[in-house]
Protein backbone atom coordinates (compact mmCIF):
# COMPACT_ATOMS: atom_id res chain seq x y z
CA UNK A 1 0.00 0.00 0.00
CA UNK A 2 1.40 3.38 -0.99
CA UNK A 3 2.20 5.86 1.78
CA UNK A 4 1.90 8.77 -0.66
CA UNK A 5 -1.15 11.04 -0.88
CA UNK A 6 -0.96 10.88 -4.69
CA UNK A 7 -0.36 8.29 -7.39
CA UNK A 8 3.27 7.08 -7.17
CA UNK A 9 5.60 7.89 -10.04
CA UNK A 10 8.67 6.23 -11.47
CA UNK A 11 10.75 8.80 -9.53
CA UNK A 12 9.21 7.57 -6.26
CA UNK A 13 10.09 3.99 -7.12
CA UNK A 14 13.65 4.98 -7.99
CA UNK A 15 14.08 6.81 -4.68
CA UNK A 16 12.62 3.93 -2.68
CA UNK A 17 14.83 1.36 -4.43
CA UNK A 18 17.93 3.60 -4.40
CA UNK A 19 18.47 3.44 -8.16
CA UNK A 20 18.10 5.71 -11.17
CA UNK A 21 14.80 6.28 -13.01
CA UNK A 22 16.23 4.74 -16.17
CA UNK A 23 17.17 1.57 -14.29
CA UNK A 24 13.61 1.33 -12.92
CA UNK A 25 12.27 1.38 -16.48
CA UNK A 26 14.75 -1.29 -17.58
CA UNK A 27 13.99 -3.51 -14.58
CA UNK A 28 10.22 -3.31 -14.96
CA UNK A 29 10.32 -4.35 -18.61
CA UNK A 30 12.62 -7.31 -17.91
CA UNK A 31 15.82 -6.03 -19.49
CA UNK A 32 18.48 -8.78 -19.20
CA UNK A 33 21.16 -6.20 -18.36
CA UNK A 34 19.64 -5.54 -14.93
CA UNK A 35 21.02 -7.70 -12.12
CA UNK A 36 18.65 -9.94 -10.20
CA UNK A 37 19.32 -8.02 -6.97
CA UNK A 38 18.40 -4.65 -8.49
CA UNK A 39 15.40 -6.11 -10.32
CA UNK A 40 14.14 -7.50 -7.00
CA UNK A 41 14.69 -4.16 -5.24
CA UNK A 42 12.77 -2.29 -7.94
CA UNK A 43 9.87 -4.76 -7.96
CA UNK A 44 9.66 -4.63 -4.15
CA UNK A 45 9.62 -0.82 -4.16
CA UNK A 46 6.95 -0.75 -6.87
CA UNK A 47 4.79 -3.19 -4.90
CA UNK A 48 5.19 -1.25 -1.66
CA UNK A 49 4.21 2.02 -3.35
CA UNK A 50 1.46 0.48 -5.47
CA UNK A 51 3.14 1.77 -8.63
CA UNK A 52 1.74 0.65 -11.98
CA UNK A 53 3.47 1.64 -15.25
CA UNK A 54 1.52 3.80 -17.68
CA UNK A 55 1.46 1.25 -20.47
CA UNK A 56 -0.24 3.50 -22.99
CA UNK A 57 2.40 6.20 -22.61
CA UNK A 58 5.15 3.62 -22.77
CA UNK A 59 3.73 2.07 -25.92
CA UNK A 60 3.51 5.44 -27.66
CA UNK A 61 7.08 6.28 -26.70
CA UNK A 62 8.49 2.91 -27.71
CA UNK A 63 6.19 2.20 -30.66
CA UNK A 64 4.92 -0.85 -28.83
CA UNK A 65 1.43 -1.92 -27.82
CA UNK A 66 2.34 -3.37 -24.43
CA UNK A 67 0.50 -6.58 -25.34
CA UNK A 68 1.63 -10.12 -26.13
CA UNK A 69 -0.34 -12.87 -27.83
CA UNK A 70 -0.94 -16.15 -26.03
CA UNK A 71 -1.73 -18.86 -28.59
CA UNK A 72 -3.60 -21.79 -27.01
CA UNK A 73 -4.40 -24.99 -28.86
CA UNK A 74 -7.70 -25.62 -27.05
CA UNK A 75 -9.08 -23.70 -24.07
CA UNK A 76 -10.92 -26.81 -22.86
CA UNK A 77 -7.66 -28.46 -21.79
CA UNK A 78 -7.27 -27.88 -18.00
CA UNK A 79 -3.48 -28.10 -18.34
CA UNK A 80 -3.50 -24.48 -19.48
CA UNK A 81 -4.94 -23.14 -16.20
CA UNK A 82 -1.81 -23.20 -14.02
CA UNK A 83 0.46 -22.23 -16.90
CA UNK A 84 -1.67 -19.17 -17.66
CA UNK A 85 -1.63 -18.22 -13.98
CA UNK A 86 2.18 -18.15 -13.94
CA UNK A 87 2.35 -16.51 -17.36
CA UNK A 88 -0.10 -13.65 -16.77
CA UNK A 89 1.18 -12.81 -13.28
CA UNK A 90 4.75 -12.52 -14.55
CA UNK A 91 3.83 -10.61 -17.71
CA UNK A 92 2.22 -7.99 -15.47
CA UNK A 93 5.51 -7.44 -13.62
CA UNK A 94 7.28 -6.63 -16.90
CA UNK A 95 4.54 -4.28 -18.09
CA UNK A 96 2.90 -6.56 -20.64
CA UNK A 97 -0.74 -7.62 -21.02
CA UNK A 98 -1.81 -10.94 -22.57
CA UNK A 99 -4.21 -11.33 -25.50
CA UNK A 100 -5.52 -14.92 -25.52
CA UNK A 101 -6.48 -16.72 -28.74
CA UNK A 102 -7.93 -20.24 -28.87
CA UNK A 103 -6.40 -21.46 -32.12
CA UNK A 104 -8.70 -24.48 -32.48
CA UNK A 105 -11.82 -22.32 -32.31
CA UNK A 106 -10.38 -19.64 -34.60
CA UNK A 107 -9.50 -22.21 -37.26
CA UNK A 108 -12.97 -23.74 -37.05
CA UNK A 109 -14.53 -20.42 -38.05
CA UNK A 110 -12.08 -20.00 -40.90
CA UNK A 111 -9.61 -17.57 -39.35
CA UNK A 112 -5.86 -17.61 -38.79
CA UNK A 113 -5.02 -17.29 -35.08
CA UNK A 114 -1.47 -16.10 -35.76
CA UNK A 115 -2.61 -13.48 -38.28
CA UNK A 116 -5.24 -12.33 -35.80
CA UNK A 117 -2.54 -11.66 -33.20
CA UNK A 118 -0.27 -9.91 -35.68
CA UNK A 119 -3.15 -7.65 -36.73
CA UNK A 120 -3.41 -6.65 -33.06
CA UNK A 121 0.26 -5.58 -33.33
CA UNK A 122 1.28 -7.65 -30.32
CA UNK A 123 4.86 -7.19 -29.15
CA UNK A 124 5.46 -10.94 -28.92
CA UNK A 125 3.76 -14.33 -28.88
CA UNK A 126 3.81 -17.22 -26.41
CA UNK A 127 2.86 -20.52 -28.02
CA UNK A 128 1.27 -22.72 -25.34
CA UNK A 129 1.18 -26.44 -26.11
CA UNK A 130 1.13 -28.32 -29.39
CA UNK A 131 -0.23 -26.29 -32.29
CA UNK A 132 -1.14 -26.81 -35.94
CA UNK A 133 -0.08 -23.26 -36.84
CA UNK A 134 3.59 -24.02 -37.55
CA UNK A 135 3.92 -22.37 -40.99
CA UNK A 136 2.23 -19.16 -39.82
CA UNK A 137 4.45 -19.04 -36.74
CA UNK A 138 7.58 -19.44 -38.88
CA UNK A 139 6.52 -16.38 -40.86
CA UNK A 140 5.66 -14.44 -37.68
CA UNK A 141 9.08 -15.22 -36.17
CA UNK A 142 10.73 -13.05 -38.84
CA UNK A 143 9.29 -9.91 -37.22
CA UNK A 144 7.93 -10.87 -33.79
CA UNK A 145 9.60 -12.37 -30.67
CA UNK A 146 8.23 -15.84 -29.84
CA UNK A 147 8.58 -18.25 -26.92
CA UNK A 148 7.34 -21.86 -26.85
CA UNK A 149 5.79 -22.98 -23.55
CA UNK A 150 5.11 -26.66 -22.93
CA UNK A 151 6.02 -27.62 -26.49
CA UNK A 152 9.03 -27.98 -28.79
CA UNK A 153 7.13 -27.29 -31.99
CA UNK A 154 7.64 -25.94 -34.52
CA UNK A 155 11.19 -27.17 -33.93
CA UNK A 156 12.82 -25.01 -36.62
CA UNK A 157 11.38 -21.79 -35.16
CA UNK A 158 14.64 -20.87 -33.42
CA UNK A 159 12.71 -19.62 -30.37
CA UNK A 160 13.22 -20.00 -26.63
CA UNK A 161 11.62 -23.20 -25.31
CA UNK A 162 10.29 -23.76 -21.77
CA UNK A 163 9.08 -27.29 -21.01
CA UNK A 164 9.04 -29.93 -18.31
CA UNK A 165 11.27 -33.03 -18.47
CA UNK A 166 8.77 -35.22 -20.33
CA UNK A 167 10.94 -38.33 -20.59
CA UNK A 168 11.80 -38.19 -16.88
CA UNK A 169 8.15 -37.73 -15.97
CA UNK A 170 7.06 -40.80 -17.90
CA UNK A 171 9.85 -42.80 -16.31
CA UNK A 172 8.66 -41.70 -12.87
CA UNK A 173 5.12 -42.87 -13.61
CA UNK A 174 6.28 -46.20 -15.01
CA UNK A 175 8.79 -46.82 -12.19
CA UNK A 176 6.01 -46.20 -9.65
CA UNK A 177 3.89 -48.95 -11.22
CA UNK A 178 6.83 -51.35 -11.48
CA UNK A 179 7.60 -50.78 -7.79
CA UNK A 180 4.01 -51.70 -6.96
CA UNK A 181 4.52 -55.06 -8.71
CA UNK A 182 2.96 -54.46 -12.13
CA UNK A 183 4.58 -56.20 -15.10
CA UNK A 184 1.92 -55.64 -17.80
CA UNK A 185 1.97 -51.85 -18.13
CA UNK A 186 0.62 -50.09 -21.23
CA UNK A 187 1.14 -46.53 -22.44
CA UNK A 188 -1.37 -44.32 -24.26
CA UNK A 189 0.83 -42.22 -26.56
CA UNK A 190 0.05 -38.56 -27.23
CA UNK A 191 0.88 -36.28 -30.18
CA UNK A 192 4.00 -34.40 -31.23
CA UNK A 193 7.47 -34.26 -29.77
CA UNK A 194 6.09 -34.16 -26.21
CA UNK A 195 4.20 -37.39 -26.84
CA UNK A 196 7.30 -38.99 -28.35
CA UNK A 197 9.44 -38.00 -25.35
CA UNK A 198 6.94 -39.40 -22.86
CA UNK A 199 6.75 -42.64 -24.85
CA UNK A 200 10.56 -42.73 -24.92
CA UNK A 201 10.71 -42.40 -21.12
CA UNK A 202 8.10 -45.13 -20.66
CA UNK A 203 9.94 -47.52 -23.01
CA UNK A 204 13.30 -46.85 -21.35
CA UNK A 205 11.92 -47.67 -17.89
CA UNK A 206 10.15 -50.81 -19.10
CA UNK A 207 13.29 -52.02 -20.90
CA UNK A 208 15.43 -51.36 -17.82
CA UNK A 209 13.24 -53.76 -15.84
CA UNK A 210 13.10 -56.38 -18.58
CA UNK A 211 9.43 -55.71 -19.36
CA UNK A 212 7.75 -55.60 -22.76
CA UNK A 213 6.43 -52.14 -23.74
CA UNK A 214 2.83 -51.96 -24.96
CA UNK A 215 1.92 -48.68 -26.68
CA UNK A 216 -1.29 -47.49 -28.27
CA UNK A 217 -2.20 -44.06 -29.66
CA UNK A 218 -4.27 -42.43 -26.93
CA UNK A 219 -4.52 -38.82 -28.02
CA UNK A 220 -4.88 -35.93 -25.60
CA UNK A 221 -8.63 -35.81 -24.95
CA UNK A 222 -10.98 -37.73 -22.69
CA UNK A 223 -12.74 -39.21 -25.73
CA UNK A 224 -9.55 -40.50 -27.37
CA UNK A 225 -8.27 -41.83 -24.05
CA UNK A 226 -11.54 -43.68 -23.52
CA UNK A 227 -11.45 -45.31 -26.95
CA UNK A 228 -7.80 -46.39 -26.61
CA UNK A 229 -8.22 -47.72 -23.07
CA UNK A 230 -11.33 -49.67 -24.03
CA UNK A 231 -9.38 -51.43 -26.79
CA UNK A 232 -6.58 -52.23 -24.36
CA UNK A 233 -8.81 -53.46 -21.55
CA UNK A 234 -10.89 -55.75 -23.77
CA UNK A 235 -7.94 -57.27 -25.59
CA UNK A 236 -5.96 -60.43 -24.89
CA UNK A 237 -3.48 -60.31 -21.99
CA UNK A 238 -5.13 -57.21 -20.53
CA UNK A 239 -2.64 -54.83 -18.85
CA UNK A 240 -2.89 -54.31 -15.10
CA UNK A 241 -1.72 -50.71 -15.36
CA UNK A 242 -1.91 -47.81 -17.82
CA UNK A 243 0.25 -44.70 -18.15
CA UNK A 244 -1.74 -42.07 -20.07
CA UNK A 245 -0.35 -39.15 -22.08
CA UNK A 246 -2.17 -36.61 -19.91
CA UNK A 247 -4.85 -36.31 -17.24
CA UNK A 248 -7.68 -36.01 -19.75
CA UNK A 249 -6.72 -39.25 -21.49
CA UNK A 250 -6.36 -40.87 -18.05
CA UNK A 251 -9.88 -39.77 -17.10
CA UNK A 252 -11.09 -41.35 -20.34
CA UNK A 253 -9.32 -44.57 -19.26
CA UNK A 254 -11.06 -44.39 -15.87
CA UNK A 255 -14.42 -44.20 -17.65
CA UNK A 256 -13.53 -47.13 -19.90
CA UNK A 257 -12.60 -49.26 -16.89
CA UNK A 258 -15.85 -48.32 -15.17
CA UNK A 259 -17.93 -49.23 -18.22
CA UNK A 260 -16.17 -52.61 -18.34
CA UNK A 261 -16.87 -53.14 -14.60
CA UNK A 262 -13.15 -53.15 -13.83
CA UNK A 263 -12.17 -51.82 -10.43
CA UNK A 264 -9.58 -49.04 -10.17
CA UNK A 265 -6.99 -49.64 -8.81
CA UNK A 266 -7.67 -53.30 -7.87
CA UNK A 267 -8.10 -54.54 -11.46
CA UNK A 268 -6.23 -51.79 -13.30
CA UNK A 269 -4.06 -48.92 -12.05
CA UNK A 270 -4.09 -45.68 -14.03
CA UNK A 271 -1.59 -42.78 -14.04
CA UNK A 272 -2.11 -39.41 -15.69
CA UNK A 273 0.26 -36.57 -16.55
CA UNK A 274 0.12 -32.80 -15.82
CA UNK A 275 -1.44 -32.83 -12.31
CA UNK A 276 -4.31 -30.61 -13.42
CA UNK A 277 -6.97 -29.51 -10.96
CA UNK A 278 -9.15 -32.38 -12.26
CA UNK A 279 -6.68 -34.95 -10.91
CA UNK A 280 -7.17 -33.64 -7.38
CA UNK A 281 -10.96 -33.91 -7.39
CA UNK A 282 -11.74 -36.39 -4.62
CA UNK A 283 -14.01 -38.59 -6.70
CA UNK A 284 -11.20 -39.02 -9.27
CA UNK A 285 -8.11 -38.82 -7.00
CA UNK A 286 -5.83 -39.53 -9.95
CA UNK A 287 -2.18 -40.46 -9.53
CA UNK A 288 -0.32 -38.20 -11.96
CA UNK A 289 2.95 -36.49 -12.84
CA UNK A 290 3.28 -32.88 -11.72
CA UNK A 291 5.12 -31.11 -14.53
CA UNK A 292 5.64 -27.71 -12.89
CA UNK A 293 3.14 -25.98 -15.17
CA UNK A 294 3.02 -22.73 -13.18
CA UNK A 295 6.82 -22.48 -13.29
CA UNK A 296 6.75 -23.01 -17.08
CA UNK A 297 4.43 -20.02 -17.40
CA UNK A 298 6.64 -17.86 -15.20
CA UNK A 299 9.82 -18.63 -17.15
CA UNK A 300 8.12 -18.20 -20.53
CA UNK A 301 6.88 -14.74 -19.52
CA UNK A 302 10.32 -13.70 -18.26
CA UNK A 303 12.03 -14.76 -21.46
CA UNK A 304 9.41 -13.14 -23.67
CA UNK A 305 9.80 -9.91 -21.70
CA UNK A 306 13.52 -10.03 -22.39
CA UNK A 307 12.99 -10.67 -26.10
CA UNK A 308 10.48 -7.84 -26.39
CA UNK A 309 13.04 -5.63 -24.65
CA UNK A 310 15.58 -6.34 -27.39
CA UNK A 311 17.45 -9.45 -26.19
CA UNK A 312 19.06 -11.10 -29.24
CA UNK A 313 21.05 -13.92 -27.65
CA UNK A 314 20.83 -17.48 -29.05
CA UNK A 315 17.67 -19.51 -28.42
CA UNK A 316 17.50 -21.10 -24.96
CA UNK A 317 15.97 -24.29 -23.54
CA UNK A 318 14.73 -24.56 -19.95
CA UNK A 319 13.36 -27.80 -18.46
CA UNK A 320 11.29 -27.62 -15.27
CA UNK A 321 11.75 -30.64 -12.96
CA UNK A 322 8.89 -33.10 -12.46
CA UNK A 323 7.51 -35.07 -9.53
CA UNK A 324 4.96 -37.84 -8.97
CA UNK A 325 1.75 -37.18 -7.06
CA UNK A 326 0.38 -40.49 -5.73
CA UNK A 327 -3.37 -40.73 -5.20
CA UNK A 328 -6.02 -43.46 -5.20
CA UNK A 329 -5.86 -44.75 -8.79
CA UNK A 330 -2.73 -46.86 -8.30
CA UNK A 331 -2.00 -49.87 -6.08
CA UNK A 332 -0.39 -53.29 -6.29
CA UNK A 333 -2.07 -55.65 -8.78
CA UNK A 334 -4.81 -57.77 -7.24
Amino acid sequence: MSTLDRAPTIRDVAERAGVSKSLVSLALRGDPGVSEARRTAVERAADELGYRPNRIARALGERRTGTVGVLLNDLRNPWFVDLLAGLTATLDTVGLSPVLVDSATTRRVGGSPVDMLLQQRVDGIVVVGTTEDGPALLRAAETTPLVLAGTYEPEDLGADVVVNDDAAGARLATAHLVALGHTRIAHLVGPGRVGALRAEGYRAEMTEHGLEPVVLPGGMTEESGYAAARRLLTGDDRPTAVVAYNDLAAIGALSAADDLTLRVPEDVSIVGYDNTYLAGIRHLSLTTVDNGTFAIGVQAARWLGERVGGDTRAARLHRVPVSLVTRRTTSAPA
